[in-house]
């Protein structure tokens, strides 16, 4: 697993889809630290490495899949994690519910990965 805080390209992802899963790369982002962790075989393990190595805190870390083989922005971003059931902080489902946080994520994400 690794934390991603400056740009990476999408062929480092794609490397990473391949060892791994294929053709997603489970991701968390850190929306308040704008930073992500990649790599990991499951979203909590990733947003624990963010918790204990960046100070992340629980409310601010939401679980995303990319594929990084698909074209549309649509596609490249699957908002679905069993870490993003947070009915404390207002999200009562595994698909990220606020429409505020997917746009930062986007953002997020577009900042760090050069695609």
């Amino acid at each position: 697993m690794k934390i991603i805080k400056s740009p990476i390209k999408k062929s480092e992802l794609l490397e990473i889809a391949n060892e791994k899963f294929g053709d997603i790369v489970k991701a968390v982002v850190d929306v308040e630290q704008e930073i992500m962790a990649v790599d990991g075989e499951l979203h909590a393990d990733e947003e624990v490495l963010l918790m204990e190595n960046e100070g992340s805190k629980r409310e601010n870390t939401w679980g995303i899949n990319i594929y990084p083989q698909k074209k549309s922005e649509k596609e490249w971003i699957e908002f679905d994690s069993l870490i993003n059931l947070k009915p404390a902080f207002g999200n009562r489902s595994r698909e990220v519910e606020s429409e505020e946080i997917k746009e930062k994520i986007k953002q997020i994400v577009k900042k760090l990965i050069i695609r």
